[in-house]
């Protein structure tokens, strides 16, 4: 198992943690990261573009010219879809789904590898606790300067509202619970900062 430092919210070190290396310690597979992400991102397209076909447009009820002698091609309503402000043909109906398959386990699976990466790239911080006495934003600011997570994902096991109120109007910052971290925030953060006891529950879940 792979070892990491346990730092404070000054970035002391405090003690070592071993990571299970089941959550913590998989090779690389950027492929696959990336096909459950983008099926995630796909499943959130609401498809709501529709057109109206010839039987939806208003107006056409009567025959635009005589049948026979004037010359041209002959029309049976101004709304037939080769005219101008006709129906559309075989357009979109408002009920296109963009949702691709992709069951609990492959995306168990692609959070373990964003984790595993964060750890070979030194992008995870594993905090001994994060702790505030009021909802302060300067003071959350300077514990993300002390760790060097000016852009980062807090993780955490309990509902702290000073944490997340001090955090909820800063650029790039984002606090959640551990049972809320997710693909898409893994990868939209620079620095990963969970503490001790979350990662805890991490490996439980995901092991």
């Amino acid at each position: 198992m792979a070892k990491i430092d346990i730092v404070d919210q000054a970035n002391k070190k405090v003690g070592t943690r071993e990571l299970n290396k089941a959550v913590f310690g998989l090779d690389a597979d950027a492929g696959f990261v990336h096909r459950v992400y983008t099926s995630l991102a796909s499943a959130q397209r609401f498809g709501d573009a529709k057109t109206k076909s010839r039987g939806e447009v208003s107006g056409g009820g009567r025959k635009p010219f005589k049948q026979k002698g004037t010359g041209r091609a002959r029309q049976g309503s101004t709304r037939a879809t080769q005219l101008r402000h006709g129906g559309i043909p075989h357009g979109p109906k408002g009920d296109s789904s963009f949702t691709s398959r992709i069951n609990k386990k492959e995306r168990q699976r692609a959070v373990r590898l964003v984790l595993s990466d964060a750890v070979r790239e030194g992008r995870l911080i594993v905090l001994d606790k994060f702790e505030m006495a009021e909802p302060k934003t300067k003071d959350f600011v300077t514990v993300a300067n002390a760790l060097s997570a000016s852009s980062g994902l807090y993780v955490l096991t309990e509902e702290n509202k000073a944490v997340e109120l001090s955090g909820r109007n800063i650029p790039n910052t984002k606090v959640v619970l551990n049972g809320q971290l997710n693909l898409h925030d893994l990868l939209k953060y620079d620095r990963l900062v969970i503490t001790d006891a979350a990662v805890a529950n991490i490996e439980e879940s995901l092991a």
